[in-house]
């Protein structure tokens, strides 16, 4: 009898068959594989510029000259928030190159060579890019709020006109920041379950800012109230972007963590679209 077919004898030690790469392993190649892209470290830098100097910028041109002017009807929480409409495209930019860049290089077939099960590829790419954007993003709205706490009593905000300093000891203003950094890394969620599944960077970064600022540019100009109503309700943006608010929220189509609730569903959807697509589909 042969020797590969003899049983081991008495008091030798089995070396057990290595496991297959895991979601550790995928977490570690993700992490270098960004962390060693200097175009990401710019575009993270640039969520944080953006989200500052936008709303910066906001709060010193939003005045209040009195009760029943048209600037004191506004909301200063969402005011000093304002450079979030424009960075979350720089997020979107940032999930859809994580996925794109291999896609246009060829490196996606190296990466799932090394691990072949592809749900777990994608998971580490959404967690990687997730945790980058809520450390981005939280630094992008504490300096904005600090930028609109500093700015806008100069212009008004003031106690005699019925504001109080901007404060995260506030609650609706502390839901409306935490809520804004969960945005973005729902809008990075979004962008990266898009790029999976159109793999080519400018349709995605197209399909997702089309959906973003499209859908809010459609909802402006109709005028049928229920046609309206149904897109501030839809929107990602409109819905997801109601977070903000720290008045009137009567008004709103949805309660502020409802509408962060569709964007997290349009996010949960592209990404089980990118998911399926990536599993049943050719590299």
């Amino acid at each position: 009898m042969s020797q590969a077919l003899q049983a081991p004898r008495a008091g030798t030690r089995q070396t057990p068959a290595r496991a297959g790469p895991g979601l550790r392993d995928a977490l570690h190649a993700e992490w270098t594989k960004l962390r060693t892209a200097l175009g990401a470290f710019w575009l993270l830098l640039a969520i944080i510029v953006v989200t500052v100097a936008l709303s910066a910028a906001a709060a010193a041109v939003t005045r209040c000259s009195g009760v029943v002017s048209p600037g004191c009807a506004q909301d200063p929480a969402k005011i000093s928030l304002t450079g979030v409409d424009l960075s979350q495209a720089v997020v979107a930019i940032l999930a859809v190159l994580v996925v794109s860049g291999e896609y246009s290089t060829g490196m996606i077939r190296t990466t799932l060579a090394a691990m072949p099960r592809r749900s777990t590829v994608l998971a580490a790419k959404a967690a990687v890019v997730t945790g980058l954007v809520l450390a981005a993003g939280t630094i992008a709205v504490l300096g904005s709020l600090l930028a609109g706490r500093l700015l806008l009593p100069g212009n008004g905000f003031t106690a005699a006109h019925g504001f109080a300093p901007l404060s995260l000891g506030d609650g609706p203003v502390l839901r409306a920041a935490a809520g804004s950094v969960l945005y973005l890394a729902l809008i990075g969620l979004l962008s990266l379950g898009i790029a999976t599944a159109v793999r080519e960077a400018a349709v995605a970064i197209g399909l997702v800012l089309g959906l973003l600022y499209l859908a809010y540019i459609i909802a402006a100009v109709v005028t049928n109230q229920a046609v309206h109503r149904h897109l501030m309700q839809a929107a990602p943006m409109i819905a997801g972007l109601d977070i903000q608010a720290t008045t009137g929220l009567r008004a709103l189509p949805l309660s502020p963590w409802a509408g962060l609730g569709v964007a997290a569903a349009w996010a949960a959807g592209a990404l089980l679209l990118g998911g399926l697509l990536l599993r049943f589909r050719d590299a």
